[in-house]
């Protein structure tokens, strides 16, 4: 089912958050609002619940306009940051609840709701109060009631933010398979890069109320529209472009406070225009002396983090950061090093906002 957000506007009083916003969700894609806390992103989320309406403008399921619908009637299934689970109620008990609000036998209610925790690896866990359960398994069971009453529309609102590192990793690999296996689409709520770049099939990346950029996870992370979205996702060092020279060797030739760089990057130049460059494409040169296109700088900070070691250099551009794989302890460089730094031709011109 796809779903559309057509021409809406939202204030908190004097703050306006939404200002005419558009968007197309396509069917059965995982979708990711990502963005940070403030930018809207849990808004939309709880308008396609029923949670909230929109001042104006219109909410689409397919062609049917849910704007005026009451929540129990959207046919929707939500897992909320906290789980939301009843504690007086049963592992069982919980899975079942949206069956037996919709009229269906206790007996199949149970049967459906078993075969549902048995898909989430929770059957022995069925008779168990939440309070008894890790934090992994509340959230499995959180999935689970959302997903058993085979909802048209699955919203998820940051479910994995209160978890461990490695549970987030392995739980969200069962999200993507159980959405997947259902067909449902599904809309995610997160701020989390990472997460939205291994989940999602598409992403609409926001920042205070507007979405700046939408596409799939590859395009988002190599070709970002704005600095917003170079920094935000995945991170980027972003330089500030004084003006465009002539070509050179059929490269486009760009003035920086830190001299002059190269880039075979098609995007037009404007005032107020920054390069971005992703901190694992920035490398270092060779000796100290800078080729065409490289620019020199002094090592400010070593951070060894396992496989990658980064580093802080400070240019007449700013401090650049570099990831670079780690070498073994004798060939890594030092603090106060003199060092040359290659912006590789994969450099992209980004809008300032």
């Amino acid at each position: 089912m796809q779903v559309s957000f057509s021409s809406i506007a939202q204030s908190y009083g004097s703050h306006k958050l939404f200002h005419n916003l558009d968007l197309v969700i396509p069917s059965g894609t995982f979708f990711t609002l990502l963005g940070p806390s403030g930018c809207g992103k849990t808004t939309l989320l709880r308008m396609l619940g029923g949670f909230v309406r929109p001042d104006s403008g219109r909410i689409l399921f397919g062609e049917q306009d849910v704007t005026d619908i009451p929540v129990h009637k959207r046919g929707v299934g939500m897992v909320f940051q906290d789980y939301a689970l009843f504690p007086d109620r049963s592992v069982l008990a919980n899975v079942c609840y949206g069956l037996h609000a919709r009229g269906m036998p206790a007996e199949q209610a149970r049967s459906k709701a078993m075969a549902m925790l048995e898909r989430v690896g929770l059957t022995a866990f069925a008779d168990r109060a939440p309070a008894a359960l890790s934090g992994g398994q509340r959230q499995r069971v959180a999935m689970a009631r959302a997903l058993v009453i085979e909802p048209r529309l699955l919203l998820l609102d940051e479910p994995l933010s209160a978890l461990d590192v490695k549970l987030r990793v392995g739980l969200r690999g069962m999200i993507r398979d159980l959405q997947q296996e259902a067909g449902i689409t599904t809309v995610f709520v997160t701020h989390d890069q990472e997460e939205a770049l291994a989940l999602s099939d598409q992403i609409a990346v926001m920042d205070r109320g507007r979405i700046v950029q939408t596409g799939a996870p590859r395009d988002i992370y190599t070709a970002p529209q704005t600095a917003f979205t170079a920094d935000f996702v995945g991170g980027a060092n972003l330089i500030e472009v004084q003006e465009e020279l002539s070509p050179f060797e059929g490269m486009r030739r760009l003035r920086t406070p830190a001299g002059v760089v190269l880039t075979a990057c098609t995007v037009p130049w404007q005032a107020g225009a920054q390069l971005a460059v992703r901190t694992e494409d920035l490398t270092f040169g060779q000796s100290e002396i800078a080729s065409p296109g490289d620019i020199t700088g002094v090592i400010d900070q070593v951070e060894y983090r396992g496989g990658i070691t980064g580093y802080t250099v400070r240019t007449a551009a700013g401090h650049l950061r570099v990831d670079e794989r780690s070498a073994h302890p004798s060939r890594l460089r030092q603090r106060g090093q003199t060092v040359t730094l290659h912006i590789p031709r994969s450099a992209r011109i980004v809008r300032s906002s």
